[in-house]
């Protein structure tokens, strides 16, 4: 069967090169044409766009880019067309897919979803339009499975495929070893994956640098489809390493890190690193997302266990004194322990390992 695979971000891309490795155990002749990343590509995708030529977050950078995104909606409308695929598979990315399942869904295209739109947290309305346009979904988060039951849609719970990547991450010494880190206890710093909300969190990260660089040293995790002159110039003369492509091996080897809202909250409790979740976005973004947004809290890890596990600093709470103090609570084990705690819980709550494969037979399923 023919695969038309959309993910608009580097989260999509480990998730939908996971989906594609899954779906080659069912349909050892598929075929997959994609929107996505470098890993996408190497699990066997024809890469038709990369994310990093579509990532634009917030309510102000999206407008001032519309004509862009108009045109990539044009080209890929134009695209599905001509390659005629037997199932159109949306990851996410909530903007754009929607638009693209819309119109495949009059073209008698198969449209299945792996990943909900964060639709609960906001414009909920949305969930219509879902049960309109698209043929199955697929999703991730335990509460969602619910949400979707009170609009008297059926979905697939799968599981989250971030356990599968966690469990089969092995710890070594080579990362330190090869990014020349010392002996330094290491603090994280996760800024995003987007060019737009690196430059806004990493200048309040970097802030707090000098109260803790005698003891710990601070280290960047770099998103990939960003080049390593972009966080040189950024960073300026500080004496901070920069890895790229290597997230969870710098994770593993963390005593604590500093994390900008999204899944990246999620894979660090996965990897029991204690935490501060940190946001935010240009004025005008702000204001109209809280106006928007209807949930308790920003971070997956809160959303999950329905309660503030982990701090959260948004917009002029992330400013210079919070984050020292938070982070200073983080480094002391006796204030850390219930974090932990309420990590082993969020991982209980998430089930089952296999979430990948899971949705490819069901996929195969579908299809046949």
């Amino acid at each position: 069967m023919k695969y038309y695979i959309i993910a608009g971000e580097a989260s999509g891309d480990l998730h939908g090169s996971n989906l594609i490795k899954a779906l080659k155990n069912k349909d050892i002749d598929g075929e997959f044409r994609v929107w996505g990343g470098d890993l996408m590509e190497a699990a066997g995708g024809q890469l038709v766009k990369h994310y990093k030529d579509l990532a634009f977050m917030g309510f102000y950078e999206v407008a001032k880019n519309i004509r862009t995104i108009l045109a990539n909606i044009r080209f890929c409308k134009q695209d599905i067309h001509k390659y005629q695929p037997d199932a159109l598979i949306l990851i996410d990315y909530p903007g754009f897919n929607l638009r693209i399942a819309d119109w495949a869904k009059k073209q008698n295209i198969k449209v299945l979803y792996y990943i909900s739109p964060q639709i609960w947290a906001w414009n909920s309305r949305r969930v219509h339009k879902i049960k309109r346009i698209v043929d199955k979904m697929f999703v991730i988060l335990p509460f969602e499975k619910d949400f979707y039951k009170k609009y008297d849609v059926e979905v697939d719970f799968v599981g989250h495929p971030l356990l599968d990547v966690v469990n089969t991450k092995v710890k070594t010494n080579d990362f330190l070893i090869k990014n020349q880190l010392g002996q330094k206890p290491i603090i994280a710093l996760l800024p995003g994956s987007r060019k737009q909300e690196i430059t806004r969190m990493l200048e309040g990260m970097l802030s707090i640098m000098p109260n803790f660089e005698k003891k710990y040293q601070f280290v960047i995790a770099g998103a990939p489809s960003m080049p390593l002159n972009f966080y040189k110039n950024l960073i300026g003369n500080k004496a901070i390493r920069i890895v790229q492509n290597q997230t969870y091996d710098l994770l593993q080897h963390s005593k604590a890190a500093l994390v900008t809202s999204g899944t990246a909250t999620l894979e660090t409790a996965l990897f029991e690193v204690p935490q501060v979740v940190c946001y935010k976005g240009s004025t005008i973004s702000y204001w109209i997302a809280k106006r928007l947004i209807n949930v308790k809290y920003i971070s997956l890890v809160n959303l999950i266990l329905d309660q503030l596990s982990v701090t959260e600093l948004i917009q002029g709470e992330f400013n210079k004194n919070n984050l020292q103090s938070e982070l200073g609570k983080l480094l002391h084990p006796s204030l850390v322990q219930p974090i932990l705690d309420d990590y082993k819980r969020l991982k209980h709550k998430l089930g089952f390992a296999g979430a990948s494969q899971k949705t490819a037979d069901l996929i195969v399923e579908f299809l046949s």
